[in-house]
């Protein structure tokens, strides 16, 4: 039998539960549609380096705040504390150089033609910390001659990005785009490929290694797919109803709008079904067992609309987001995650679109070959990048392009017969380097570097 303090703990835990899913409840739908004042949710006292003290101590202040309430702590710091849990973690699995030993390295051979059909047969099968751990990659043309290059994590970033981009691209029909803003999520339509379980569990593994390793891509995802690999829809506060906008905004609409109707629903002809156009052929698809029988009618018509967004977006692609969740949580520990909101997740993956802080990546330049910060080329390029550069130049600025040997030599003498003068500025993608040669004048160096992040050529493979 339970005491009565017993019962009464109990009673206190269920209120705390109820009260703690309401928060959360708020927050989210705070992250999706702003009614909050900036900075409402948030404890400025609280220091990414006390909380990392307190973490690894296991003092149960930092953990219940990491659990029940991490929105109190700004995104910046549960980024940190994200990349200090990824980081212990590899050092726990021997998977960085220490003065004792060095990790072990898997080495992969890619052809550029079939970059996704070379990285499914030589990665899906390899052990989960193989995956977590260093891959280095070999880029051969399809005679199997070796690119120039060697991979120090540059080329292995290039060739990540490459096959994600690949995989995403609505025209293979692994995944589709929502009406409207073009979010990514599991296409309906991905079983034409014979192994496209397969192929959803490697892609999860992709973008977790990618989130493993800080590299961040372009792959804008639907609200609704997120919050389905986050957990949420296991939540007694998930509602269909309020992730189907963000799968299309018309059909929450018009479904909604069946709610309203002030005559008698059963007028407009609809069954508990849902007819969808699959490759020309008209497909019934029945929401409940012999719904295609079944009117709405104004008993029914609230079952019909949770139904409907039900189907829309977890029975119709079910399979394929259980088989990319699984991959992607053989990576990442879903527990990690637990400390950021569905768009903060969103920012994991693709970055922030926050201005560049020009003065952090001042202060973590390293400069060679005679550069130093005082150097007049080095004075002129943080001038530039500050002051004539928009910032979606900047933006640019930072983004490795990795083009191919070949790209580089075609753009190079291009550029050479339109520009006799001197050589464009150039990043070495194996090495993540910016190669910058010792211009005479500043305005010849803001030309060179306009021209080169505009029509991306001038990047190197050495």
């Amino acid at each position: 039998m339970f005491t009565a303090t017993e019962n009464a703990k109990g009673e206190k835990l269920d209120l705390f539960h109820s009260v703690h899913g309401w928060l959360m409840a708020l927050y989210e739908r705070d992250c999706r549609r702003r009614f909050s004042p900036d900075d409402h949710w948030l404890r400025k006292d609280l220091k990414p380096s006390l909380l990392f003290q307190e973490l690894e101590k296991g003092k149960r202040r930092a953990q219940l705040l990491l659990q029940y309430i991490p929105h109190v702590i700004p995104h910046k710091n549960r980024v940190l504390l994200f990349r200090n849990i990824v980081t212990k973690e590899k050092e726990t699995l021997g998977l960085v150089e220490t003065s004792s030993a060095s990790p072990h390295v898997t080495h992969i051979t890619i052809r550029r033609s079939r970059m996704l059909e070379d990285g499914y047969d030589q990665l899906r099968r390899l052990p989960v910390n193989s995956i977590k751990g260093v891959i280095r990659v070999k880029f051969v043309n399809d005679l199997g001659v070796d690119e120039a290059g060697i991979d120090q994590d540059g080329v292995f970033k290039e060739f990540l990005e490459e096959i994600i981009k690949k995989v995403f691209n609505p025209a293979l029909n692994l995944f589709k785009t929502t009406s409207g803003n073009e979010r990514l999520y599991p296409s309906p339509t991905s079983y034409i490929h014979e192994n496209h379980l397969q192929l959803f569990e490697f892609v999860g593994k992709m973008l977790g290694k990618a989130m493993y390793e800080g590299i961040v891509v372009d792959v804008p995802f639907a609200s609704f797919f997120l919050s389905q690999v986050l957990g949420h829809h296991h939540s007694m506060f998930y509602s269909s109803i309020d992730e189907l906008p963000s799968l299309d905004s018309e059909f929450y609409k018009n479904l909604t709008s069946i709610k309203r109707y002030d005559g008698d629903v059963s007028d407009l002809g609809l069954t508990l079904s849902y007819d969808e156009d699959v490759m020309g052929q008209l497909v019934c698809h029945e929401l409940i067992p012999g719904g295609k029988t079944m009117p709405v009618t104004n008993e029914n018509k609230i079952s019909y609309i949770h139904l409907m967004a039900h189907f829309r977006m977890h029975t119709q692609i079910k399979d394929q987001t259980a088989a990319f969740i699984r991959g992607f949580r053989s990576i990442i520990n879903p527990e990690w995650l637990h400390m950021f909101s569905t768009p903060e997740v969103q920012r994991l993956v693709s970055g922030d679109n926050a201005e560049i802080d020009l003065d952090d990546l001042k202060k973590h330049t390293v400069y060679y070959g005679g550069f130093h910060s005082s150097h007049r080329v080095i004075i002129w390029l943080w001038d530039i990048l500050s002051n004539d550069f928009t910032a979606d130049e900047r933006a640019m600025f930072l983004k490795d392009t990795g083009d191919t040997l070949g790209s580089v030599l075609r753009g190079f003498f291009t550029i050479r017969k339109k520009e006799p003068g001197g050589r464009l500025p150039t990043s070495s993608t194996c090495f993540n380097l910016l190669k910058l040669p010792n211009y005479s004048k500043k305005s010849i160096l803001r030309d060179k570097l306009r021209y080169a992040i505009s029509m991306n050529t001038g990047f190197e493979l050495s």
